[in-house]
């Protein structure tokens, strides 16, 4: 199973959804916005991965205009590899910040994933990944939201299987 079906996506099927796009940059933020992603307003996505990031250097792993790498590459698939892992680790830190840890916890270890709502989702994250999210996949914040709080459970416990956060290794075997 590829990172795009694990996401909800539509991997050699045409474009991403815009809510797979939405899971992927949520778990990618860190690296967006340490790469020189902003979150100025821009056109909503057509579709394309490398939209989602932009003139980051990560559009360029996607399609996007700042690199030639292609998704398929081994150095491509490290350097997502490395971004999901830690990626994930940052937003089970999230979740605990905002009194959640148990629940993203739960999609994490083994067992049953608890929800979460829209309305908590929206307690955890910030507004820039909102706002982000929102200008990048065309959705609105509630469909965002709603979206986030129906996928990102499955998501993050398809990412885990073995009841931890995987080593960037282990991460490039979704990729």
């Amino acid at each position: 199973m590829g990172l795009l079906d694990i996401l909800g996506g539509s991997r050699g099927r045409g474009p991403a959804s815009p809510l797979a796009m939405a899971l992927l940059g949520l778990l990618a933020w860190k690296g967006i916005k340490g790469t020189g992603g902003t979150s100025q307003k821009s056109a909503p996505a057509t579709g394309g991965l490398g939209d989602l990031f932009g003139n980051s250097p990560l559009g360029g792993l996607f399609g996007g205009a700042s690199s030639e790498a292609k998704p398929t590459d081994g150095t491509t698939r490290g350097i997502i590899g490395a971004l999901l892992t830690g990626g994930l680790l940052d937003l089970v830190k999230q979740f605990q910040a905002a009194g959640k840890g148990r629940t993203a916890e739960s999609w994490v270890n083994t067992g049953t994933n608890e929800p979460i709502t829209p309305t908590d989702l929206s307690k955890v994250l910030t507004n820039e990944q909102v706002d982000f999210l929102t200008e990048r996949t065309g959705l609105s914040r509630d469909e965002l939201l709603q979206g986030l709080s129906e996928k990102l459970p499955r998501a993050v416990d398809e990412l885990t299987p073995q009841g931890r956060v995987p080593t960037p290794e282990e991460m490039n075997r979704a990729v």
